[in-house]
């Protein structure tokens, strides 16, 4: 299996957000990552519904969303409806996960869970026969354009056996500082799934960069 890359929008140029959505497309991306921030769990305050539902019309890609927000089950329904495809929620927001996850499928959407760099993964356990993705942070989330933490590729190698030892095929996401310089070293820990904003939508040629952050993950025997 090759690695999988989402782009995020968040580094994207919304003023010209068809095109960027065009070039992450013509690109090879495998979908697209949505931040979405509430300015309570994070700083920091991104998209809504509406923009879902923009980029939902102007792309076929899976729409990967991932809400840092408190109480995300506020927002389940109308993500859905707007053509998320699927759902990440943080484990330290959801205090109800399994019943926060179920919801998620519940509406035909891919269920994810995220954690951030100092939360066990232990917390995740007993959930992992209803997780379709796991999203290792490998920054503070909030913000783009940080740097990789390297202990992230610990809890990456944590992750991955952890879902072999569960039989659970859910995807490994890393999210936070992903480029060239970082991507290989996570593929190697266990990882199959990349967000990059900034990395891609910075280069020089953002439409390669998405080629050739796949290209530095080499097929696991």
């Amino acid at each position: 299996m090759s690695a999988r890359i989402a782009p995020s929008l968040l580094s994207a140029d919304f003023a010209h957000l068809a095109d960027e959505v065009a070039m992450c497309e013509a690109g090879g991306a495998d979908m697209l990552h949505v931040d979405v921030m509430d300015g309570r769990f994070v700083p920091n305050l991104t998209f809504g519904a509406k923009v879902i539902e923009t980029v939902r019309k102007l792309t076929s890609l899976p729409l990967d969303v991932h809400l840092m927000v408190v109480e995300p089950e506020r927002y389940f329904d109308d993500f859905a409806a707007a053509g998320a495809t699927g759902m990440t929620i943080h484990v330290e927001a959801a205090p109800h996960l399994h019943r926060q996850l179920a919801r998620i499928r519940e509406l035909g959407c891919r269920a994810g869970v995220a954690l951030n760099p100092s939360t066990p993964l232990a917390h995740i356990r007993d959930v992992l026969p209803e997780l379709d993705l796991v999203l290792v942070m490998s920054v503070n989330p909030g913000f783009g354009g940080q740097q990789f933490i390297p202990r992230a590729l610990d809890r990456i190698r944590e992750a991955r056996t952890m879902l072999r030892e569960a039989r659970c095929d859910a995807a490994l996401e890393v999210d936070g500082g992903v480029a060239r310089r970082t991507i290989r070293s996570c593929w190697e820990a266990g990882a199959d799934t990349f967000v990059a904003g900034n990395a891609i939508f910075s280069a020089a040629d953002p439409r390669a960069e998405i080629g050739a952050l796949r290209g530095e993950c080499v097929v696991r025997a």
